[in-house]
């Protein structure tokens, strides 16, 4: 069984939000915001994923554990 971190409010509504539009693009401006901090947390959590598709804008779209994460209310 493998235990999935408890998820914050911030991080709750990213997801959120994933799954209702896919993807979303982030510019890379923001960085150093809460956007990009819960980002990382997110990440690091692998509930998400995070590409570069220029240098002023990252894809970011929701894992298949991200999806479990949200639907297990953890």
């Amino acid at each position: 069984m493998t235990v999935t971190p408890r998820i914050l409010p911030q991080q709750r509504l990213l997801l959120e939000l994933l799954l209702a539009s896919g993807h979303i693009a982030v510019p890379s401006d923001a960085r150093g915001t809460i956007l990009w901090r819960t980002l990382e947390e997110c990440r690091q959590a692998r509930w998400i994923t995070v590409a570069e598709v220029s240098p002023d804008f990252f894809n970011i779209g929701i894992t298949r554990a991200g999806r479990i994460a949200v639907k297990d209310g953890s």
